[in-house]
């Protein structure tokens, strides 16, 4: 097959107008006796003409069908080619002429450019060749003009797709260095969050801390129940501040406006995602996703994530698989992947910044929640994290 599943009107078009071009060209070349052509043409020769246009006729389907039309116009050759010799039913005007229509340069460009094995057309493009040059009956001429005829289409193929990859790839590049510096902007505007926060927690829970004591020590002394009472709602409201506090943090850990990250239900696209892109991946499910709080699927989706960028980049030809176990008190991931089969690329593995699991572990370690890394028995790697099924201090609600 070709790795052209459509094909768009437009291109249909092209190859149309290519194809009646050719096919009236190649008419115009034998009437003038520059092929196969005899001096006193019968019904067989009018007839072969016919046929050599139909032939031509199947560059419409180049795209297509690009071996197909390269064996076509390879069998007609061969064809001419019998009646003249052995069997001398045609005898053609000039004896060093090329038999093969014109069409031949354009199929042959065909089963480079648009085929991925490569080693059928090549095989196919040898065999054509031979009935071209006609090695049996050698001729400088025929031979020379022959091998121009069928290489010059596949050499075109092959400059044309070199081109085609290395624009890809530099496209490719530049979109993943774009989405790295973006993300690498995002990264430190939450590391100074995250330090500010840090700061603001040490001092402020520092004083507070220090009142509730003091609040503490003089319920215990006071001598009078209105102190008492007093000192009680004192102590109350600066336990109350410290959690209103540690909510406050835990906001500004997160990203500015609330984390807008995709949660549990798009995992599955994760998976989707990566069975698509040939990285086999399969997630299984136990309990009720509902008793995880928002946070925590989002934490989630992010851990599944990074873990099947690494697979893409470290682990090659691996399967992998996700567990998520959902319970009333905590939510365990699970995503392990087999042994790669093929080493990693090494331009593939350099990218990144390498800070992806550390990075995780911090926003666990936010919510209370656990994660361990590292290989398996079976030459694999697996990432496990536990979470607390509710955190409600990350809701954007809160």
């Amino acid at each position: 097959m070709t790795d052209r599943t459509w094909l768009p009107r437009h291109w249909l078009a092209v190859d149309v107008v290519i194809a009646v071009a050719v096919t009236a060209l190649d008419t115009v070349l034998t009437l003038a006796g520059q092929t196969w052509w005899p001096h006193e043409p019968d019904a067989l020769a009018w007839f072969l003409l016919g046929v050599q246009a139909l032939a031509c006729l199947t560059l419409v389907a180049r795209r297509r069908a690009p071996l197909a039309v390269l064996v076509v116009l390879g069998v007609f050759t061969l064809l001419v080619t019998v009646l003249i010799e052995p069997a001398g039913v045609l005898t053609p005007m000039a004896s060093d002429t090329l038999w093969a229509p014109l069409a031949t340069v354009v199929a042959a460009y065909g089963p480079v450019y648009y085929r991925q094995d490569r080693r059928v057309a090549v095989a196919v493009l040898a065999a054509v060749t031979l009935v071209i040059i006609r090695p049996w009956d050698p001729s400088a001429v025929v031979i020379t003009i022959g091998l121009l005829r069928t290489a010059v289409g596949p050499l075109l193929a092959l400059y044309f797709d070199a081109r085609r990859r290395l624009v890809r790839a530099l496209t490719e590049r530049a979109e993943r260095a774009e989405r790295e510096q973006h993300l690498l902007a995002e990264q430190a505007r939450a590391e100074e969050r995250a330090r500010l926060a840090g700061e603001m927690h040490d001092v402020v829970t520092h004083r507070i801390s220090l009142m509730v004591l003091q609040a503490g020590a003089l319920r215990m002394t006071a001598p009078d129940d209105a102190t008492r009472q007093a000192a009680d709602e004192l102590r109350a409201a600066g336990t109350q501040a410290l959690d209103e506090l540690r909510d406050l943090v835990g906001i500004l850990r997160t990203a500015p406006g609330g984390d807008e990250s995709p949660s549990i239900p798009a995992i599955e696209e994760l998976i989707d995602e990566s069975n698509a892109v040939g990285v086999p991946a399969e997630l299984i499910e136990t309990g009720d996703r509902s008793l995880a709080s928002p946070v925590v699927g989002r934490t989630a989706y992010r851990v599944v994530r990074e873990a099947l960028t690494n697979v893409r980049k470290h682990a090659p030809g691996a399967r992998v698989t996700v567990r998520l176990e959902y319970s009333d008190t905590h939510v365990r991931l699970t995503v392990h992947n087999t042994a790669p089969t093929a080493p990693p690329s090494p331009e593939l593995a350099s990218r990144g910044s390498g800070l992806g699991l550390r990075h995780l572990r911090q926003r666990i370690e936010l919510i209370h929640g656990t994660l361990r890394a590292g290989d398996t028995p079976d030459g694999g790697f697996q990432v496990d994290v536990e979470l607390p099924a509710y955190v409600p201090t990350a809701d954007p609600v809160a």
